[in-house]
């Protein structure tokens, strides 16, 4: 898994994404055209498989830190599932690689000869709910139960909190990566020993996954003994134009309101050097896409600064890191708890191997939309995906914890999305969301043999044909193919 997976997912489908038109050889999911609105349950009639269990779907809007790639971004969709087949188990004939066309605002895209999606504007946020109140319908009635993940889609994205009540589905970009820097923050934070009254948290980009990703920490936060407004009061959000103040000027969007700072004095800090020296924050945060940002002297700030300061770069692929580990480490004296976005080499720096920490979304995503199967939950709450979380902060092993690292070696994956699984599937049941009522009378070592029988094996599968062929070869008096 960990040679494959950035071949599978990034850095690599990045490049695939913008190729997309160009490598194109065979169908491998299932377009759906703006063009037909009105008739998508009969164009999903067109997917041979009759059984779908998950479902990644995509408009192409915001292909990880790359853009408007239109269809192209259907590798998204692809590369996701792929990594739901290997890291949990889910079988490859019930998934479905879902591409929206509904148009692109990639003008470089009408121009290219290749390019196999439609040549027109993006419709608008008005027309593009419209289409997916129809999709959402027409997924769900074709096949009841189905899990829908909302991937790459353009800030700011409302259609989570306009489903997330009537149907299974959650977005990766915001409740699994903050997941997954939530599990990362919960093990650094215990290896700072600062306690939570004392973090302080910059996030350079205040898009909808920075803000996803800031409020998973508040909630860890509360729970750590803050009120709501102490944890909020921990983080200061910077964009394009700096930090992100109530009297700035500018209409706000509304997902950036609820961190927007109302103790600047009307002051206004437009760098982020300069917030990192007006905030002296102890964990700095990364979802810009702006490579490089984290440049020698915001780094060498924070290891003066602090004793192990928290450094999270987690913009992708790794063209738009905002530092890569061995800079991090150099220009912190070794001393930051480091997680990417993106994979980075371990380093040997002052005499010892570092291994970085990556804080892939493959750690939890996969577990969720297993856990939500296997428990065929209603819905897929923040409390289910917090439990991932605190799932996922709880799967090191002990060599692990005794070498810092904050995340599981990439090579337990199956075991680790068993874990995270199990958190999700517990959660649907104090919540009375599941409708597989008799995992609620298994044992946790009970339910995790179940969730590990339920999971794909290729090996099985090779097996089971083996016998079958034998059965067939022996029956037809014809020797073994």
């Amino acid at each position: 898994m960990k040679d494959l997976t950035p071949l599978i997912y990034t850095p690599v489908v990045g490049e695939a994404c913008l190729k997309w038109s160009e490598i194109y050889q065979q169908p491998e999911g299932l377009y759906i055209s703006y063009a037909d609105r009105g008739n998508i349950a009969t164009v999903l009639q067109n997917w041979p498989q009759q059984k779908v269990e998950i479902t990644v779907v995509t408009d192409g809007s915001r292909i990880l830190g790359l853009g408007d790639l239109g269809v192209n971004g259907m590798g998204i969709p692809v590369g996701k599932l792929a990594l739901y087949i290997g890291c949990a188990g889910i079988n490859p004939e019930y998934t479905l690689p879902l591409m929206l066309d509904l148009g692109t605002s990639n003008k470089k895209l009408w121009d290219d000869p290749l390019y196999m999606g439609s040549r027109r504007d993006k419709v608008t946020p008005e027309e593009e709910l419209e289409f997916l109140d129809e999709l959402m319908t027409a997924l769900s009635e074709k096949w009841p139960g189905i899990v829908i993940q909302f991937e790459d889609f353009k800030n700011p994205f409302p259609a989570l909190a306009r489903y997330r009540d009537t149907f299974t589905c959650f977005n990766d970009d915001i409740q699994g990566t903050g997941s997954v820097v939530l599990a990362g923050v919960i093990n650094a934070v215990k290896r700072t020993g600062i306690p939570a009254k004392d973090q302080r948290a910059v996030f350079m980009g205040a898009g909808s996954a920075g803000v996803g990703v800031a409020k998973q920490i508040v909630e860890f936060f509360i729970r750590e003994g803050l009120t709501e407004d102490e944890a909020r009061r921990c983080f200061w959000l910077v964009d394009t134009k700096g930090l992100v103040t109530n009297d700035r000027g500018d209409k706000l969007a509304d997902h950036k309101v609820y961190f927007s700072r109302d103790d600047n004095d009307g002051r206004q800090i437009k760098s982020l050097a300069e917030v990192v020296e007006y905030v002296k924050p102890t964990i700095l945060m990364g979802l810009s896409t702006i490579g490089g940002i984290f440049d020698e002297n915001i780094l060498t700030r924070m290891g003066e600064m602090n004793k192990s300061p928290i450094i999270f770069p987690l913009s992708n692929p790794s063209s738009k890191s905002e530092c890569t580990f061995e800079e991090a480490m150099r220009h912190t004296g070794g001393t930051a708890l480091f997680a990417s976005g993106s994979p980075f080499p371990s380093l040997e720096y002052g005499g010892k191997t570092h291994c970085p920490g990556q804080g892939n979304n493959m750690y939890v995503f996969p577990g969720i939309g297993l856990g939500a199967i296997l428990s065929k939950a209603v819905n897929i709450t923040q409390e289910m995906i917090y439990a991932s979380a605190v799932s996922l902060s709880t799967s090191l092993t002990h060599e692990e914890v005794e070498q810092g690292w904050l995340y599981p070696d990439i090579c337990r994956i199956r075991d680790v999305s068993v874990i995270v699984a199990r958190g999700v599937i517990r959660m649907a049941q104090e919540q009375k969301l599941d409708r597989e009522l008799m995992l609620r009378d298994l044992s946790d070592a009970e339910l995790d043999c179940y969730i590990q029988s339920r999971m794909y094996n290729p090996k099985d599968q090779k097996s089971l044909m083996e016998k079958e062929l034998a059965g067939f070869s022996q029956a037809n008096g014809t020797s073994h193919l």
